[in-house]
C-alpha cells in the first residue's frame, strides 16, 4: 500500500489509507511503532469496508522528524497534530482509535473532536494526575525503554517482544525497524512532558465523555494492568464492559486480527447507525 503525505504543523505527516468507502476510521499508532502495526486492518477486509486512515506520528515511520521536538512530543503536540489531520482529511466524524500512546492521544484530543462518532482505545490505561503508573501498567523489565532516547537492537528486539503475548520468539522485523526508525527525542520528550499541566486528566476524561467509548484489552498483556480499568468511571463504555480478547497481549490487531477486526467492525458500524 502507498504511503501518502500531508503538511501538518508537526511537519510532514506520511499516512495509509485503505480501499473502503464507508464510515472513517483514524487509527493512531503506538510509541515508536508506525502505521505498519495495522497491515492487518489496512489490507484485510475491515479496509475493504471501511476508509482506515492510519497516520505515521512525527518522528516515527515514514513522517518527519518534528522541527520543534519540544513542542511536538508532547501530548497537546500530537493531539494537535491529529486534529489538523483529521480537518485536512476531512475526517472530523470519524472514529477515532488509538493504541498504547496512539490512545492517549485519541483522549487528549477527543474534547476537541466533538463531531466525533466515538472513540476506542486498546493497550491504554487513562491516567490521571498524578499519573498511577504502578497501578495501570504491569512491572515489565521493556518498559524502562519507553522513554529511553537511544535504543539498540536488543533493547528494539525487547521493547517489541514485551508487545506481544509471553513465549513468543518470532518477532516481525518491521516492528523492530520501527522501534530504531524513531527518532530517539520523541521518547525521551515525551517522558519530560508527563507532569501536572503536560496532559489532560483521562480520567476525568472518559468519566464525562459523551460520545461511545470502547475499551478492548489483551488478555495476555504484558504492559497494561486489566484489573486497573476496574477503578475506573466510564459510563459510556461500550457493552458496558472492557473488551477481553484472548491469546493476545498489547497487539491484539496483529495477534488475533480477526476477534480485533469483529470487535472494531461491531463499534464502528453501532457508532454511525
Amino acid at each position: 500500500m502507498q504511503t501518502q503525505s500531508i503538511e501538518t504543523c508537526a511537519g510532514r505527516i506520511a499516512y495509509r489509507q485503505s480501499a473502503g468507502s464507508g464510515p472513517t476510521v483514524v487509527i493512531v499508532h503506538g510509541n515508536s511503532a508506525s502505521s505498519r502495526a495495522f497491515g492487518r486492518q489496512l489490507d484485510g477486509a475491515l479496509g475493504a469496508k471501511y476508509r482506515l486512515l492510519v497516520p505515521d506520528l512525527p518522528g516515527h515511520g515514514e513522517s518527519a522528524d518534528a522541527a520543534d521536538p519540544a513542542a511536538t512530543y508532547t501530548m497537546p503536540g500530537y493531539a494537535a497534530m491529529l486534529r489538523e489531520f483529521a480537518g485536512k482529511l476531512g475526517a472530523a466524524e470519524a472514529v477515532f482509535v488509538g493504541w498504547s500512546l496512539g490512545g492517549h492521544i485519541v483522549l487528549e484530543a477527543a474534547p476537541d473532536l466533538p463531531r466525533a462518532k466515538g472513540f476506542a482505545i486498546f493497550g491504554t490505561p487513562p491516567i490521571g494526575f498524578p499519573p498511577a503508573m504502578e497501578q495501570a501498567f504491569l512491572a515489565t523489565p521493556a518498559m524502562a525503554y519507553t522513554f529511553q532516547p537511544e535504543l539498540n537492537e536488543e533493547q528494539a528486539r525487547a521493547y517489541v517482544a514485551a508487545a506481544f503475548r509471553p513465549g513468543v520468539t518470532a518477532l516481525p522485523p518491521e516492528m523492530v525497524a520501527d522501534v530504531l526508525r524513531t527518532e530517539g527525542r520523541a521518547r525521551g520528550q515525551l517522558a519530560a512532558s508527563i507532569a501536572p499541566g503536560g496532559y489532560r486528566d483521562e480520567i476525568d476524561l472518559v468519566a464525562n465523555l459523551r460520545q461511545p467509548l470502547a475499551v478492548l484489552h489483551g488478555a495476555e498483556e504484558q504492559l497494561v494492568n486489566g484489573e486497573y480499568f476496574k477503578t475506573l468511571t466510564m459510563p459510556t463504555l461500550w457493552r458496558g464492559a472492557v473488551q477481553v480478547i484472548d491469546g493476545a497481549g498489547h497487539l491484539p490487531q496483529w495477534e488475533q486480527a480477526d476477534r480485533f477486526n469483529a470487535l472494531l467492525d461491531a463499534f464502528v458500524a453501532e457508532a454511525n447507525a
